[in-house]
């Protein structure tokens, strides 16, 4: 392999490493916490919808996933899969 060909790769494995998405902050989510306080944990969201007053959010790095629901501006649910 190149040493160009590192480069990229190794950009990759920075970014990955910069992830807010952890284990560590997902154990500090808590219900009847706001949009802002779970944007500061876990950055800015991969994709949010929104019905009615419900807002259901995705925060994805690599394999891992953290999902977490507001009503009313206010976390009620929050799930994750393949964190480490």
């Amino acid at each position: 392999m190149k040493p160009t060909h590192l480069i990229p790769a190794a950009l990759l494995l920075a970014l990955a490493a910069c992830s807010k998405v952890t284990v560590a902050n997902y154990d500090k989510l808590r219900a009847g916490q706001s949009y802002d306080e779970v944007q500061q944990l876990l950055g800015k969201p991969s994709e949010c919808d929104d019905v009615l007053s419900a807002r259901n959010c995705v925060w994805r790095s690599g394999k891992a996933t953290v999902n977490v629901s507001f009503v009313g501006g206010q976390v009620i649910l929050f799930t994750a899969q393949g964190l480490r």
